[in-house]
């Protein structure tokens, strides 16, 4: 059976063309699942009934089943979503007064194992489909709106962040076909500003996304150089920050906004000094990137041996980048109670790390990494 929720809007064409049928009948239906979150195609009444006859034979809109549902005391709600051979993924949606804001997970893990979040703690299992990832949008969207008792034509979910389990750079040929349903008037409608692909930093697939579908963008930050930077984001040493800040200037080119946010998690201790916030100024006004940053408290869990910085010292460096002539927001935690904020998202995925062997050896020091003298050159 065809997973109808794998097409976006060319790939639905092509399909019901290859079923002799015209370009109309494909908006219709796209229509009809996105728009209306219609699963049964005896029910779609402006298809053709041979049509439906045909679709039930050959297809199927195939959500996620939802295998738990948590709400937290600030409204949050987190669903965890099977997708199979005893795995999970996890989606949250984040209500406030202008905006409702769904967070979404590309991978089942992560394999890019940024040393602060748990969903990279445990590994990386395998890619989700497109399906799979629109298809957490479609169960939030028309749930939410049936429990709202939400008119036809009022979206429970304004915003979309690829910020949940996994690097969405990572899983591009899935993605994309998600984003471009999530853009699309026949299916959710929403703009390319309120639509967000948070990245660790893959160069290429940045380049590549502002090629073919240039959304707002956040890139998780987290260090001014890359010797700190190597060890809590270890794509770095793939993708050193002379070449993320030059993929950040071009991106910029093609986005719907005319900055990037800087995502930084404040972890204390490690990358939240004065001395930090200087050198973070120091490194974007050098890179010439048009930018915002987004602080973001560091939300423990048991395996990580890090803290959170305290209020005071996260105060004192928004204070640092402000001056500095950069608009900074710190990051309020929503759902932690629910292990819904940021970092936290594990889901079920198996531990396909040595992390808890790791942790037991050694107490976590960060030094500086080393580098190929050829690589420390290229990055100054």
């Amino acid at each position: 059976m065809v997973n109808l929720l794998d097409f976006d809007s060319d790939q639905l064409i092509a399909y019901c063309q290859g079923l002799g049928e015209k370009r109309f009948r494909a908006i219709q239906l796209l229509r009809w699942m996105h728009q209306k979150g219609e699963a049964d195609f005896d029910r779609m009444s402006d298809l053709a009934r041979p049509f439906r006859g045909t679709l039930s034979a050959a297809a199927e809109v195939n959500a996620l089943p939802v295998a738990r549902e948590h709400a937290s005391r600030d409204g949050t709600v987190k669903w965890l979503f099977d997708v199979g051979a005893g795995e999970a993924v996890e989606t949250v949606f984040i209500p406030e007064d202008d905006r409702g804001t769904l967070c979404v997970s590309s991978q089942v893990g992560c394999a890019v194992g940024c040393r602060f979040c748990s969903t990279g703690h445990q590994g990386f299992s395998r890619n989700l489909s497109a399906g799979q990832i629109i298809g957490q949008l479609w169960h939030a969207e028309h749930e939410l709106r049936r429990r709202l008792a939400l008119p036809p034509h009022q979206r429970a979910v304004t915003n979309v962040v690829m910020m949940g389990m996994g690097e969405p750079l990572q899983n591009y040929s899935a993605l994309l076909p998600a984003l471009r349903l999530m853009l699309d008037d026949n299916a959710y409608g929403l703009s390319r500003r309120r639509v967000t692909v948070s990245t660790s930093g893959v160069v290429p697939m940045i380049d590549r996304l502002r090629a073919d579908c240039p959304v707002a963008l956040a890139v998780s930050l987290h260090a001014p150089n890359d010797a700190l930077r190597d060890q809590l984001v270890p794509l770095n040493r793939k993708y050193p920050l002379v070449e993320l800040m030059a993929a950040c200037r071009r991106y910029i080119e093609a986005a719907p906004r005319d900055f990037i946010t800087f995502e930084y998690c404040m972890i204390d201790g490690v990358n939240d000094t004065l001395t930090h916030a200087r050198e973070l100024l120091a490194l974007v006004r050098g890179a010439a990137v048009a930018c915002k940053f987004n602080l973001i408290p560091f939300n423990p869990f048991a395996q990580s041996g890090l803290r959170r910085s305290r209020p005071e010292v996260v105060s004192a460096f928004a204070a640092a980048l402000d001056e500095g002539g950069f608009v900074t927001t710190v990051r309020k935690t929503r759902g932690d109670d629910i292990d819904a904020a940021c970092g936290q998202l594990a889901g079920e995925v198996r531990d396909r790390t040595d992390a808890p062997s790791r942790m037991t050896r050694a107490p976590v020091r960060f030094m500086p990494a080393r580098r190929t003298t050829a690589r420390v050159e290229r990055a100054r």
